[in-house]
């Protein structure tokens, strides 16, 4: 196998903007070093490539590709190819996926890592012909494919929850609304109470000498809206902060920092020894409430525009404890609660299904993925059928080299 270093391969540039330049609702996709894309209403770029966080507090650097325009943070890398009849970018994306541990090793600093150009220019990188790179990166993609279609199907059933919330908490269409007596433009059945007079706030925390062995850590870097990646045991002692707050089924995991960014999670799993950042507010539903309803409540973009308002911080506004404990909320009546739990619970339980369907398809992707590269399972004689994202790259490519 031939290897060449990626300075040789690839050029690297960053992006020009702050973090915080993200719009809510921008025309165009915003990379910073989290492992949500944001949105913006402005381009710098308009390429294929690979983004790849410069920096991260956590040394967790997500890396993504794609190709289209999009802007990009400051301490974002654009990695592009300098050949592609060398080096396919795509192959290149699925290849530095396992050094992305590596990186967290060799990043400096001590409260942010940076990932440096030094560590990347050195990098080798195996290179077999591009056609073969074309092979083994439509292979993973088949894997990738099937995944963003399972998170579609995910985003469709949370966006029917959202909308039958909208409908009878906001709308106020709920079964029965005909008959039902207003007040105050609610029903007179209903109240306006606290967060705190349904749920628990960041109620369990691991006890001084009760300190488990192994811990699964939620960490900032890796939630993003609706999802995160499942965390792997760590030792309880490397825990950044020595984080305490015990996450449990049900339970919603809230972004601290920054919320208008919202960053939220419904944990849908058992949860054995799960801890979460001291980044996050665990909001953790009492037994009479469906946790159902609080994940929607809690999701909406009034409750949202509650969290920013109260945020304290210039370049990092973070909500407090009692912020989320003394945050407004709509509390409908008992019998409606079930009868809304009734239709929502199973799109969050087939939405479970789903994203465990997809780290099973993420496990045998990554198994698959060193064999695929050492050239150990040889893909040179297979006959490709190429996705629809690679195609008409790959027949650009050989019309080129049949010219």
């Amino acid at each position: 196998m031939h290897y060449e270093k990626a300075c040789n391969l690839v050029t690297f540039k960053t992006g020009k903007l702050d973090s915080n330049a993200a719009e809510e609702e921008g025309k165009y996709p915003f990379f910073t070093c989290a492992q949500t894309t944001y949105r913006i209403n402005s381009y710098a770029f308009d390429t294929e490539c690979v983004l790849l966080a410069g920096n991260n507090a956590g040394g967790i650097f997500p890396l993504k590709y794609y190709k289209g325009k999009f802007n990009a943070y400051q301490r974002t890398y654009i990695i592009q190819s300098k050949n592609s009849q060398v080096l396919n970018i795509k192959y290149l994306y699925f290849y530095l996926r396992p050094y992305l541990k590596a990186f967290e090793q060799e990043a400096t600093g001590a409260t942010t890592k940076f990932l440096t150009l030094k560590i990347l220019n050195n990098l080798r990188v195996a290179l077999p012909s591009v056609e073969v790179q074309e092979k083994i990166a439509a292979i993973l993609c088949a894997y990738d494919d099937l995944i963003e279609n399972n998170r579609r199907r995910i985003e469709l059933l949370e966006q029917m929850a959202e909308e039958l919330y909208r409908e009878w908490f906001v709308r106020f269409r709920f079964p029965g609304y005909q008959q039902a007596k207003f007040q105050k433009g609610i029903p007179v059945s209903w109240r306006v109470g606290q967060l705190s007079n349904i749920a628990d706030i960041n109620a369990r925390n691991i006890r001084k000498g009760r300190e488990p062995q192994t811990i699964r850590y939620l960490d900032i870097g890796s939630v993003s809206t609706n999802s995160f990646v499942s965390p792997i045991a760590i030792n309880y002692t490397d825990a950044p902060g020595r984080a305490r707050r015990i996450v449990k089924h049900g339970d919603i995991i809230w972004s601290s920092v920054r919320p208008a960014n919202r960053a939220y999670c419904l944990i849908y799993e058992p949860s054995e020894n799960m801890i979460a950042s001291t980044g996050f507010a665990v909001i953790s539903p009492h037994a009479d409430v469906p946790y159902s309803f609080i994940k929607m409540a809690v999701t909406t973009d009034s409750f949202v525009e509650q969290m920013t308002i109260v945020a304290k911080g210039s370049a990092y506004p973070a909500t407090s404890f009692d912020d989320f404990e003394k945050a407004k909320i709509l509390l409908p009546t008992e019998g409606l609660l079930k009868e809304f739990d009734k239709y929502v619970e199973p799109m969050f339980r087939e939405a479970h299904r789903l994203s465990m369907r997809n780290s099973a398809l993420e496990r045998s992707r990554n198994t698959l993925l060193p064999r695929l590269i050492s050239g150990k399972l040889p893909v040179d004689s297979l006959a490709i059928h190429f996705p629809p994202s690679m195609r008409e790259a790959v027949e650009a490519r050989q019309d080129v080299v049949h010219a």
